[in-house]
């Protein structure tokens, strides 16, 4: 499965979706999040991952996309949550991956399982609650109430920018 940032879904002329906002939607555990559509390249599963000594306990190594050297971060250690092992070899565990790129540079951000793609009026989406670790909240840009449950958008600026704090 992929999604190209071309591939958005196209606005419903109902009232309500003019001014609205796609996300793919993620699972770190129980947690729902949101990617921005726009910023999503690639969805894709991968069992081979070269490991890269000294690097930040985030980045889990690198993989060949296509002929593209692509750096690997596990999303669920960078939002603090326990690591999960990469696979090495041929035939290890499957791992589901999106694929962003940041400043000419491609990433595969490693999560648990990746969901559907939603769109939400933008006059859904309200401000982080403020008393959310600090460090969390820098990672994230918002909240949209669903159904049955939150749904957190992350700023994957910050999400890929390795100087800052993961969260605790």
């Amino acid at each position: 499965m992929t999604y190209a940032s071309s591939e958005k879904p196209s606005p419903v002329g109902a009232a309500g979706f003019g001014d609205s906002l796609d996300y793919v939607t993620i699972r770190i555990g129980e947690q729902l999040l949101g990617l921005p559509i726009g910023r999503v390249q690639d969805v894709f599963i991968t069992n081979r991952i070269t490991v890269v000594p000294r690097a930040p306990s985030e980045i889990v190594g690198l993989l060949n996309l296509r002929g593209r050297i692509v750096t690997a971060i596990c999303l669920r250690q960078r939002l603090g949550k326990p690591a999960q092992p990469a696979p090495s070899m041929p035939g290890g565990t499957e791992l589901t991956a999106i694929g962003i790129d940041h400043n000419g540079e491609a990433y595969a951000l490693i999560v648990d399982a990746v969901g559907e793609v939603v769109r939400l009026d933008r006059s859904t989406l309200e401000p982080l609650p403020v008393h959310l670790d600090r460090v969390w909240t820098a990672l994230a840009t918002g909240v949209h109430r669903l159904a049955d449950e939150l749904l957190v958008i992350l700023d994957l600026d910050a999400v890929l920018d390795l100087d800052l704090p993961a969260a605790a």
